[in-house]
């Protein structure tokens, strides 16, 4: 693998870790009500998923799906209700009060919000389709087994340090002191927006 193709490789990871979807929702979302501390955890979970999905594909997952088109659509159903069912209790308890007076939740423990990053990036089995089209078109047959480990951290890396930095950027003081004003109307459209990718997931 040269250092040209490694480039290319990292760059579509980034692209494939910032682009919108569940996992940025929630890193958005527990970063404005539970803080930096725990968004850290949640990253590292979502962090976690990815490798996940990516170590799939890099053992063939995509061709599975080719073969047994059933098995991705259960995937893809059981996520979309996961993230849909995430979606309902954030709609439903939108016009609560948080359990503070300062604009955070109660945050939850470090295993808790790891446990819900990991679930959040594995109910989108689309990582394992893009990952395989990754992996197809820059990784050469051959390949040693500590580069495609190399390959593994820098997906890992990408996915935590781009959900850290979502998190941190909606737990400053400014936007929480926006979201205690609203909180029922951005609960609402976090919720809606979970809703809709579950949706999405479910159908494409």
């Amino acid at each position: 693998m040269t250092l040209a193709t490694f480039a290319v490789f990292v760059g579509l990871v980034i692209f494939a870790a910032i682009s919108p979807g569940p996992a940025v929702i929630m890193s958005a979302r527990t970063g404005l009500t539970e803080g930096m501390r725990t968004g850290f955890m949640l990253a590292l979970g979502i962090g976690a998923g990815a490798v996940v999905w990516a170590s799939a594909a890099m053992f063939g997952l995509n061709l599975v799906f080719a073969v047994a088109p059933a098995l991705l659509w259960a995937l893809k159903i059981g996520g979309a209700a996961y993230l849909l069912w995430m979606a309902w209790n954030l709609w439903r308890d939108a016009s609560q009060p948080l359990a503070t007076g300062d604009g955070r939740a109660v945050p939850r423990s470090a295993l808790s919000a790891f446990r819900l990053g990991l679930l959040t990036q594995l109910a989108n089995p689309k990582p394992a389709v893009m990952f395989s089209a990754i992996f197809l078109g820059t990784v050469p047959q051959g390949t040693p087994l500590w580069v495609y480990l190399s390959l593994l951290a820098v997906i890992f890396a990408s996915e935590t340090v781009w959900n850290s930095l979502v998190a941190r950027i909606f737990s400053l003081d400014r936007t929480r002191a926006r979201y205690i004003s609203l909180k029922t109307v951005i609960d609402r459209s976090f919720g809606g927006l979970l809703a809709l990718l579950g949706l999405k997931i479910a159908a494409t």
